[in-house]
């Protein structure tokens, strides 16, 4: 076929492709967030309510006024009276007064006047109902404040994000057992060649048996979408026109694999073109493997025509098919994945002995003159119970156990979440 002649790079053929299917929004479905893992959202995410919803303590010890701490040290100090103990689960009954405490527990919620919180290994028990403080806390030390995660209507997952482990976690923080998601897109998987046969089937002399379609309804799995096989169809012109017809009236994207090389016994080309309009917009791309790759547009819909080698039709998947999934989906925000070394921003401080894992945003700095992949690795600095800090992390590094800390400039690897 002539088409076969114009080679053009893979960025190009990707983004006539790209830009020949129309702008739209996926259809959405609510889904049990527990199951939404590797799901598109389809809209933003709003908290209902601020998170946490009252001022709790971040560590066991005594709740306190921060002014009545002033001046206390091992040396000289405090003294202050028992108001009482703030009960797990249900908000005190009581309000401090001044020259008062109250024993507290993680997560416990603050009694009104209180400010700070005292840890518990920085206190004596002078006498039965008081206490001595051996340092003094700032106001608001030791204590997280109603809604410093999130506050009531704020974005907290934004549309066209595939969702991990831990919006799944902030959510049910949240309150939101439901979330809407991208429907998956379906993909039909037309494999194509007389010498084509079903895995099941023991071999003839001259057949093979079917392995594109089940790499690449994995792929189309994993990409997000939900493959369709439509199975193995013949070299023929009306057999492989009818299967692509009914592929693509059933499904958002067809693809077809093996018939798409330049011989004048695959058909593939010609099926295409008769499904509508604009039809066959690339046959052939500069790469190899899978330079008799055919892309297509037809009512609207996605087209591609793979070659027959398992790797070829892999690695080909892999350029055109995934981002076609991807748009159909709606994907707007995407993450880097496995690990990557980054430049570290700023210096970092850690306590020797201790091994410190810190979460990080990846800023591109491919202008950054030294290693690093093109990344910055800017830390996240939250307390740990903060979940939303980790769902704006695009990872973790790790400071060893005999380390002080990382000075900004210092290379990093960060593992992806």
């Amino acid at each position: 076929m002539p088409e076969f002649l114009k080679l053009i790079s893979p960025s190009e053929a990707l983004t006539l492709l790209m830009g020949s299917l129309p702008a739209q929004e996926p259809c959405g479905e609510w889904v049990d967030t527990l199951h939404a893992v590797d799901r598109v959202t389809a809209e933003k995410v709003l908290a209902p309510c601020s998170l946490p919803s009252f001022t709790r303590s971040s560590m066991d010890g005594y709740a306190v006024r921060a002014s009545d701490t002033y001046g206390a040290s091992e040396s000289i100090p405090g003294y202050l009276v028992l108001a009482g103990e703030v009960p797990m689960g249900s908000g005190p009954a009581f309000a401090l007064q001044p020259g008062q405490a109250a024993v507290i527990h993680t997560g416990g919620m603050l009694p009104q006047n209180s400010d700070a919180v005292v840890a518990l290994e920085q206190t004596e028990v002078a006498r039965p109902g008081e206490i001595e403080i051996l340092r003094a806390v700032a106001k608001g030390e030791n204590v997280i404040m109603l809604g410093e995660d999130v506050m009531e209507g704020q974005i907290v997952i934004p549309g066209g994000i595939r969702i991990r482990p831990v919006e799944v976690g902030g959510c049910m923080a949240l309150g939101i057992t439901q979330i809407r998601v991208a429907a998956k897109p379906k993909i039909g998987i037309i494999s194509s060649g007389d010498e084509i046969v079903p895995p099941e089937r023991q071999l003839d002399p001259g057949q093979v048996r079917d392995v594109n379609s089940y790499t690449l309804s994995a792929l189309v799995t994993e990409a997000g979408g939900e493959p369709v096989l439509y199975g193995i169809v013949l070299d023929r012109l009306e057999v492989m026109k009818a299967s692509a017809a009914r592929a693509l009236s059933e499904c958002q994207a067809v693809v077809i694999t093996a018939g798409s090389s330049a011989s004048a016994r695959d058909k593939t080309a010609d099926a295409i073109a008769a499904l509508g309009i604009p039809g066959v917009l690339v046959h052939g791309v500069n790469v190899r493997p899978g330079k008799p790759t055919i892309l297509a547009v037809c009512r609207n819909k996605a087209v591609i025509g793979l070659p027959g080698n398992p790797v070829s039709a892999m690695v080909i998947a892999g350029l055109f098919v995934v981002p076609v999934i991807k748009k159909l989906l709606g994907l707007k925000v995407e993450r880097p994945t496995a690990s990557c070394l980054a430049v570290l921003t700023v210096n970092v401080a850690s306590q020797a002995g201790r091994e410190d894992w810190i979460a990080v945003k990846l800023i591109p700095g491919a202008a950054w003159s030294g290693a690093g992949e093109g990344w910055l690795a800017d830390p996240i600095f939250a307390k740990s119970n903060l979940i939303f800090s980790l769902v704006a992390a695009d990872g973790l590094f790790c400071i060893s156990q005999d380390a002080t800390g990382l000075d900004a400039g210092e290379l990093v690897r960060v593992f992806l979440l």
